[in-house]
């Protein structure tokens, strides 16, 4: 019978189902951060048990880290004691710690694949919802709950019901300027921010496979922006090539045997999705969101919707948004001005991000208006960054490249946005007070961002290359 690419997976991964109920279902690695696992070390500790597997799970500090002057303590008090607890549970407990200073330490979701940790056909966790990221690589990687951390930490398994299974096809050549932030944005928009809720997603089409990795992983991570379980890309050459050579990656026979079992790793012809969707790739335009959820997207040179063209029982949310944004319907989103640029997060902070940002504002300045930062997402890119002299083209710009952490994704640390100013993020959340309190966000592509920090204000990227 043929199987969908996550059948695959899921049913290698079943240890017991329960009639009428969920399943057992094993887990191959877990990554931890500093803000979901102090209470499930806790727990563990409580039931006078310990880690099962510590092996298998990769710890990072990323939420709540400075982005300027790492070296120093930590002054935010609860990020600096949930760092400190961080460091002394993985120490207790024989976790692999890359904390700060060490020279793999960023976000979780960029480290795992950039160290050859995120392969094919295996299931991933983390007490972090955009943990779909690592499903570009063709396995099943979602975010779970501190409860659900501490039930992994102590059986490396999980109690979870099968979701239903929905396939997006993107189709045809991407036009001038549109990049993988402007699918997702786009197909979010397409069925709103809810309309994946109850399904696993897999993204497929000839758009999605002229993709590199790193721009898989951005449409993956913002899977879950629309109520999805999480997103996968089946894997392929690209994704064989981006990890052979890295510092966990298979070597040698077991290289050669490893390859064979992702080549298998794909949804077989006749298998079943409970939905399917086809987009075509001419039809999406570089993409900007104006209210609070990602799914309330258009393209940079349309027009925030008029109040008549949104369905009646989401009239008053759609209000309460503008509100809160200080837009006004039916006018133009190009050309508002903006305060700040953000570059960064576990969606777009990766090098090929950093690359196509300097590419654009190579010999140009900032516009006087904006402060632009520029977080990488891990020290590997940040080296990576400044042996290709991209900190040069971004300090000539005006641009403050930071050191590597979550930075302005979420108020959770040092770098928040002011309340009423207005922020291009390349990040994946426009929720009130996501950024600080009443900070107002426009999400967009790198690309997108890039030309607003140049320009000070909402502009279309078409018109500039």
């Amino acid at each position: 019978m043929p199987k969908t690419l996550f059948e695959k997976i899921w049913d290698k991964h079943v240890v017991k189902t329960i009639e009428g109920g969920p399943s057992v279902l094993y887990i191959d690695t877990q990554f931890i951060h500093e803000v979901t696992s102090p209470q499930a070390f806790k727990g563990i500790e409580k039931r006078g048990i310990e880690v099962f597997r510590p092996k298998q799970i990769v710890a990072t500090a990323d939420h709540n880290v400075p982005t300027l002057h790492q070296e120093l303590p930590i002054k935010e008090e609860l990020s600096r004691v949930q760092v400190e607890k961080l460091i002394e549970n993985c120490k207790k407990h024989g976790v692999e710690l890359y904390g700060l200073g060490h020279p793999y330490q960023g976000i979780v979701h960029v480290i795992g694949p950039e160290l050859g940790v995120t392969q094919p056909g295996q299931t991933y966790v983390c007490g972090d919802s955009h943990t779909s990221t690592h499903g570009a690589f063709g396995s099943i990687a979602f975010g779970i709950g501190t409860s659900e951390v501490e039930m992994v930490m102590a059986t490396q398994c999980l109690m979870q019901s099968k979701p239903k299974l929905m396939r997006i096809n993107v189709e045809g050549t991407l036009g001038k300027g549109v990049v993988s932030k402007d699918i997702i944005l786009y197909i979010i928009a397409h069925i709103s921010a809810s309309g994946a809720t109850g399904y696993f997603v897999e993204f497929a089409g000839s758009a999605i496979r002229s993709l590199s990795m790193e721009s898989r992983m951005t449409i993956c991570n913002m899977s879950i922006e629309m109520g999805a379980r999480g997103g996968m890309i089946a894997p392929d050459q690209t994704t064989f090539d981006y990890i052979k050579g890295r510092q966990f990656a298979p070597k040698g026979a077991d290289w050669d045997k490893k390859l064979a079992q992702w080549k298998e790793l794909y949804s077989d012809e006749g298998a079943k999705f409970d939905k399917e969707i086809t987009i075509n790739a001419a039809d999406i335009e570089p993409m900007i969101t104006y209210g609070t959820n990602p799914g309330m997207g258009i393209s940079v040179a349309g027009h925030i919707p008029a109040e008549s063209e949104i369905e009646t029982k989401e009239q008053p949310a759609y209000r309460k948004s503008l509100d809160y944004m200080g837009l006004a319907a039916g006018s133009e989103i190009k050309g508002k001005k903006v305060d700040y640029v953000f570059i960064g997060s576990c969606t777009n902070s990766r090098i090929e991000d950093l690359r196509l940002v300097a590419s654009f504002v190579k010999g140009k300045k900032k516009a006087d208006n904006v402060e632009v930062w520029v977080v990488p997402g891990s020290k590997q890119v940040e080296k990576q960054a400044i042996e290709e002299g991209i900190d040069k083209v971004f300090e000539a710009a005006g641009f403050n490249l930071r050191q590597p952490g979550c930075s302005a994704c979420l108020g959770m640390n040092e770098d928040k946005i002011p309340a009423g100013k207005y922020c291009i993020s390349t990040s994946n959340r426009n929720f009130e007070g996501r950024q600080g309190p009443n900070a107002r966000t426009l999400l967009a592509s790198p690309l997108t961002a890039a030309v607003a920090a140049i320009t000070g204000e909402v502009a279309d990227i078409r018109e500039f290359i």
